[in-house]
């Protein structure tokens, strides 16, 4: 744990030499990025094995393809583009003010802090530190104590490979974040829940520190009547499952045509057997975070149990391995085998709060307009997925619903295009990085007017007489 006063003097000395340099040279951004690079290239397997050790059962090509997969094709993508996105955008002046010339000038913020969550450790770390960072900014970064071995790894690296006065982390408590979210940043980036998301803003507000708040939701995933229904029950079950649920724009509750349940639920058993033939001591398949969360999970099922829904579980394929012995990893108590909830109504915690686990509540709708109407009567989700093959039903849908982003026929994928800003609205968060949007969310664009020795902006100097209103009336004819 970071003493409190370290944590005020790495963000002081942080502050100071940014004031002394308020803008860092293209050569040296590039340089940083690679640094983070090598550090990603040479220690994956040690970071890999960190969060191994801190889910218990969480195999590294999950983490290969969810964190380290996802960061590589940012950090190219960033690289590629950095000389683009750092020039000063010319603007277009307008006739009255030329022949001035107006230009952006895209400045470095400062100091950015982030405060990163425990379900993808080192992705949700790291991607917007590499934003601000591409940004020419410092920045302080507070990983979660929830993946403790994963926080100490991601330390000491980011020690060998940055000066503290560029790139630091600290680590620590709830008490820790909360303190992190009270220093006066430039910016500061949170990912996390709704809940803890209205605290980090309030503590900001009280520095006037801008935010990007990237919370969850209830993503809703809607089937249409005409949707290939075995692919979509594979693809859904991928983005559902993929870290065992424990994700922030996995599908939280589908809705499908009145009547197609039992046709699902074959198809979703059939895809999860598919991409999961077991699920205890299966590598592949992410234990749930603590025993906490997953008494959570099965207090939320317990409940709709007794509230009259209908849990379906899904069955591991006869003749998988075995349970393997304890010793290939604490969390293998923790793998939740997938479930289905059918019934599932408005006064159940499982429809009231984002999910984050393998548990899927499937509603019925008669048409499509009641199940737009559905996720319109609820805050606005992070992610909204649709299934099918009308493209005026699915034009309708988009136009009739507000939600951070979207994937039409798939789960997941819009997160992984660079070139698509990520962020929530609403509830689900405000703020986007990503691509270009993230450089730009970690810039100030300062304007830059400069004039021109030939200026006539005297003519609309005091004192006012019969010339001033000969101008103006000239300029009230421009176009």
């Amino acid at each position: 744990m970071t003493p409190p006063d370290d944590i005020r003097d790495l963000f002081e000395r942080q502050r100071a030499a940014t004031r002394a340099q308020p803008d860092a040279p293209l050569h040296l951004r590039r340089e940083r990025l690679l640094r983070l690079g090598k550090l990603l290239d040479e220690h994956a397997p040690v970071l890999a094995a960190a969060v191994q050790a801190d889910f218990g059962m969480r195999s590294p090509r999950l983490t290969e393809v969810a964190d380290f997969f996802v960061l590589r094709a940012q950090l190219k993508h960033t690289l590629r583009h950095l000389v683009r996105w750092s020039r000063p955008q010319k603007v277009r002046t307008p006739l009255a003010l030329q022949p001035a010339r107006g230009r952006i000038e895209r400045q470095p913020l400062g100091v950015v802090g982030v405060i990163s969550p425990w379900n993808y450790p080192v992705q949700l770390a790291l991607a917007p530190a590499m934003s601000a960072l591409a940004a020419g900014n410092r920045v302080l970064l507070k990983p979660s104590e929830l993946t403790p071995h994963t926080s100490a790894q991601l330390a000491a690296l980011v020690a060998q490979f940055f000066a503290p006065e560029e790139f630091a982390v600290v680590q620590g408590d709830a008490s820790t974040a909360a303190l992190v979210a009270s220093l006066p940043f430039d910016h500061l980036v949170f990912t996390g829940s709704t809940a803890v998301g209205r605290k980090v803003a309030q503590a900001a507000a009280a520095n006037l520190t801008p935010t990007t708040l990237e919370l969850g939701g209830k993503s809703p995933c809607i089937i249409d009547a005409d949707c290939d229904l075995q692919d979509a029950a594979l693809k859904i079950a991928h983005g559902k499952l993929l870290n065992a649920g424990q994700t922030c724009i996995a599908p939280d509750y589908l809705l499908l045509p009145r009547g197609s349940e039992a046709a699902f639920a074959e198809a979703f058993q059939k895809a999860v057997a598919r991409l999961f033939p077991y699920f205890e001591g299966n590598p592949d398949y992410a234990s749930i975070i603590t025993p906490r969360h997953l008494a959570r999970l099965r207090t939320m099922l317990q409940q709709a149990q007794t509230l009259g829904a209908q849990v379906k579980v899904m069955q591991a394929v006869p003749g998988s391995p075995p349970r393997p012995p304890q010793g290939l990893g604490d969390g293998i108590g923790r793998q939740m085998a997938p479930v289905l909830v059918f019934g599932a109504t408005g006064d159940m915690q499982l429809m009231q709060e984002e999910i984050f686990g393998p548990v899927l509540p499937v509603l019925g709708y008669e048409r499509l307009d009641d199940a737009i109407a559905h996720i319109n009567a609820h805050p606005r989700p992070l992610a909204l997925y649709w299934f099918g093959r009308s493209e005026a039903a699915r034009d309708d849908v988009l136009r009739r619903t507000v939600s951070g982003g979207v994937t039409v026929n798939d789960t997941l994928m819009h997160i992984a295009h660079e070139n698509l800003p990520f962020g929530g609205v609403g509830d689900s968060g405000w703020g986007a990085y990503h691509g270009e949007q993230g450089y730009l969310r970690f810039c100030h664009q300062k304007s830059v007017l400069s004039q021109s020795r030939f200026s006539m902006g005297h003519l609309l100097y005091p004192p006012y007489g019969a010339r001033f209103e000969r101008v103006m009336a000239l300029l009230r004819r421009l176009p």
